[in-house]
């Protein structure tokens, strides 16, 4: 029986896996779509959930507690200005996952995590950006 299990481990030590979901949840918020393993789409989908009802708030303690939980100040920023406002009418139910078959290394099923109300443009703008920076100053 596997009651009182309340998440997956998925092999790692409690550090390891807050560092883990900590950069997925950033990367997810970012690019608002990513591919990861199917196991760990479901484990991050609880938690950007309580992300985005944080953003939803938009106090300072909220502000706080999210930027507790995330790497960088900007993933925050875009929480609280971006999505926050975007989903403040909906009730829960911010993110979907979709299986994506089976990964050709190890046959790990593969999953892709998405805001249900995306902005297609986002995913990859800032590598996008950064790499044209990085041409612009080569090119000076």
């Amino acid at each position: 029986m596997r009651h009182a299990r309340g998440y997956r481990r998925l092999n790692r030590t409690h550090e390891h896996r807050k560092a883990l979901f900590a950069n997925m949840a950033g990367s997810l918020i970012e690019h608002e779509q990513i591919k990861t393993t199917l196991p760990k789409a479901k484990e991050l989908k609880s938690i950007i959930e309580k992300l985005i009802t944080l953003g939803k708030r938009g106090d300072l303690h909220a502000r706080r507690q999210a930027r507790s939980r995330l790497k960088e100040d900007q993933y925050v920023a875009k929480l609280f200005e971006v999505l926050g406002p975007r989903y403040k009418e909906r009730n829960g139910g911010y993110v979907r996952v979709l299986k994506a078959g089976f990964r050709y290394g190890d046959m790990a099923p593969m999953a892709i995590i998405e805001f249900v109300d995306r902005d297609v443009s986002a995913k990859g703008s800032a590598d996008k950006a950064r790499v044209a920076a990085e041409e612009d100053a080569a090119a000076s």
